[in-house]
């Protein structure tokens, strides 16, 4: 092992406090006003024009200086994979949102052409995804349930569901929240909100996206077993639905079930041979594609909704659909599930280009992503598509393929075009069962994710209970619902943690101006007459009396209890002087011969009796130095909390000083009103060996001018 590098370093300086630090460095007290702040963002300029277009429109800034030579070969064959992909995934997560198989096609297509134009990862295939599908099929089985499209068959007797009312039904349902998605992402990428997906933590999108990925199996499981279950909505509805599709088990299509075990085996064997295969094969093999033209044909040739009755995609209308606004009286029943649909949609897609961008060095423009996916959104809205953000899946294929930019995303849309125009049809005898066996093993990534809490247990526990919690709560209420339930309780264990942090007493490392807690290091020894007290977390309104309770506690040192016994002598001293004067008086009158020396003497001794000590009291110690570097912001209970605290042990004769104070929290303390004409900047240093250096330099009336060195 190499040997560690020591290089040392001397400092010979004043003491300084705050005062003495603005003044050596001309702190500048001029600050931007909020009008200065409006017309510089109003002001308008030739370059100032041209970067915001480029920021707007950012096909315009690289698609002129896009290399062929470098980028056209991978960009093409990534953009035939992904397509391929596209056909597959599009129609089986239709089947998700509740509507037909050829609205997913259409999602494929619109949306990834207007993410070309206004996108800024390169890397990441936008497009169905499988946690907003069952979303927005959540959200149509409630407006749109089967029930409400019942008739009477009198050939059979029997009441049967007007298919065709309820799809065009729920397609104007999806369109309508696909469109207010839109809108939100829009208005929030406007208003600079891209920072709104920090809210999202890692354990919280993992522990969602897996919660998410159970709702999907489970709505999955009547098309594997060709039973029909009337889907819940609500609270506890997942688990509603699984006891209704234990007691339809025995009614059980076993063509149907037949063909989503095979299916199921075939897709996992061919996946494992991708994978086994990867490093010898130029482009993966379209193994979910494979399998739905091996099925279609099997379908066609075997018949096998006339002999078995196995439910299959159905009618495929070859073509685009024209645009159509979407329905405006919905929009005030999706509000809430579109703005559900907004955030978790643009987590994943931001979440996962940023880890692109990182890998390929470029950057992400998190408002402009934003601004992005809701134009994809609100337009797909009006051409009856239904929500997209960015598949793990597909974003992993692009880019294992060679894909580059944003034109491989384009030529999977030309792909899905080209399926849709011509051979779509051709899948209309496709098992849906094939569809739900597709979903399932694509799911499988999202189920190792449950890996993730023995590893979180060992590295960071609150981040475990945050994963385990919101995979419960999505669990248990629908998706939009657990979305809002997990960020509550994320945001709760922040306030938790500021509300418990870790209060200590610090010394210092022998030779250096390093201080650490004295608990956690055997080598750190405590300044004689000094105490230097840190706590871990920022110090406000919801932990600031826990403050000075610690700082009691730890200092060993009762202040109410001191400050009481304080008083009581104080006023028992007054109580004396009160009698003395009046014994004074009586004297006088008696006497008025040695009237002053005989009071005087009289009131001496009584007065002697309750003499307070002027000397401190040695276990006590001289200064109390409070290390707030941790603290990044004060707030006005905060501030009161020093001052209270300055005040108090001022009064028993011990001086505090604030060290290690940022320039936010001066500004916090100087508007807080904790300087005054006694309280000056003097006591503020800008680290806590300065506030050391000083506390001594006054106990033994040294000079100003202090040295000291240390080796690193």
């Amino acid at each position: 092992m190499a040997e560690k590098r020591r290089m040392g370093y001397s400092i010979n300086r004043d003491v300084l406090d705050e005062g003495a630090v603005e003044e050596l460095a001309d702190k500048s007290d001029s600050k931007t006003t909020l009008s200065d702040k409006l017309k510089k963002s109003m002001r308008c300029s030739g370059p100032r024009l041209k970067s915001c277009l480029l920021g707007s429109i950012p096909v315009v800034s690289w698609l002129p200086r896009y290399s062929i030579r470098e980028n056209a070969l991978g960009d093409l064959i990534s953009g035939i994979s992904v397509g391929i992909m596209q056909l597959p995934q599009g129609m089986a997560y239709a089947l998700l949102a509740s509507v037909p198989a050829v609205f997913g096609l259409y999602s494929s297509f619109y949306p990834v052409l207007v993410y070309f134009i206004f996108g800024t990862s390169r890397h990441i295939s936008v497009g169905t995804y499988a946690v907003l599908s069952v979303m927005i099929g959540g959200v149509i089985e409630r407006l749109a349930p089967d029930a409400n499209f019942m008739t009477w068959d009198n050939v059979t007797n029997s009441s049967v569901i007007d298919v065709n009312s309820r799809d065009a039904e729920r397609v104007r349902v999806a369109a309508a929240v696909t469109f207010m998605c839109g809108v939100f992402q829009i208005l929030l990428g406007l208003v600079q909100f891209g920072f709104v997906v920090t809210y999202l933590s890692e354990p919280l999108v993992r522990g969602y996206t897996t919660g998410a990925a159970i709702h999907v199996i489970v709505s999955q499981l009547k098309y594997t077993f060709g039973i029909s279950p009337v889907r819940h909505s609500g609270p506890l509805a997942l688990i509603y639905t699984v006891l209704e599709l234990c007691y339809l088990i025995t009614e059980t299509n076993i063509g149907t079930l037949v063909v989503s075990i095979v299916t199921i085996i075939s897709l996992i064997l061919a996946k494992e041979l991708n994978t086994y295969l990867s490093k010898k094969l130029p482009v993966p093999i379209p193994v979910e594609l494979l399998g739905v033209v091996i099925a279609t044909v099997v379908s066609w040739q075997v018949n096998l909704k006339g002999k078995y009755g196995v439910d299959v995609v159905g009618l495929i209308p070859s073509g685009l659909q024209p645009p159509v606004l979407p329905t405006a009286s919905l929009f005030g029943q999706v509000i809430g599930d579109a703005f559900a649909l907004s955030v978790v949609g643009y987590g994943i897609a931001i979440s996962m280009g940023r880890i692109f961008a990182l890998k390929y060095g470029y950057k992400v423009d998190s408002n402009q992503e934003l601004i992005a996916l809701g134009l994809s959104n609100s337009i797909g809205g009006i051409f009856q598509c239904f929500a997209i953000s960015c598949s793990m899946s597909r974003t992993m294929v692009q880019e294992s393929t060679g894909g580059r930019t944003q034109v491989a995303g384009a030529l999977s849309a030309i792909v899905i075009l080209f399926i849709t125009l011509w051979i779509g049809t051709l899948f209309e005898d496709l098992p849906k069962a094939v569809l739900a066996a597709i979903i399932f093993v694509n799911l499988h990534g999202m189920m190792k994710q449950f890996l993730d809490i023995p590893a979180l247990w060992k590295s960071n526990k609150v981040d475990m209970v945050v994963w385990v919690a919101t995979f419960i709560f999505t669990i248990l209420l629908n998706p939009d619902l657990g979305l809002a339930a997990s960020i509550g309780f994320s945001m709760m264990t922040i306030i938790f943690r500021t509300q418990l942090p870790k209060y200590s007493l610090l010394g210092q490392v022998p030779d250096t101006d390093i201080y650490r807690p004295l608990k956690e290091y055997n080598q750190v020894k405590k300044v004689p007459g000094v105490l230097i007290f840190r706590s871990s977390a920022t110090l406000y309104f919801a932990n600031a009396e826990m403050y000075q309770d610690a700082l009691g506690e730890k200092s060993g040192i009762d202040i109410t209890k001191i400050l009481s016994a304080k008083k009581k002598l104080e006023a028992k001293r007054k109580r004396h002087e009160k009698e003395n004067a009046k014994k004074a008086k009586k004297a006088a009158k008696r006497n008025a011969v040695n009237i002053e020396e005989m009071p005087e003497r009289e009131e001496q001794r009584d007065v002697a009796i309750i003499e307070m000590n002027a000397e401190p009291d040695p276990s006590l110690p001289t200064a109390i130095i409070l290390d707030l570097s941790p603290v990044n912001f004060l707030d006005t209970v905060g501030v009161k909390t020093l001052r209270s605290i300055r005040r108090d042990y001022g009064e028993i004769g011990i001086e505090v000083l604030l060290a290690g104070c940022q320039t936010g929290v001066v500004d916090n303390l100087q508007t807080g009103g904790f300087f005054n004409d006694k309280v000056t900047k003097s006591c503020l240093f800008p680290s806590v060996h300065d506030a050391v250096l000083y506390s001594q330099s006054s106990r033994t009336e040294s000079h100003d001018v202090v040295s000291y060195s240390t080796h690193l």
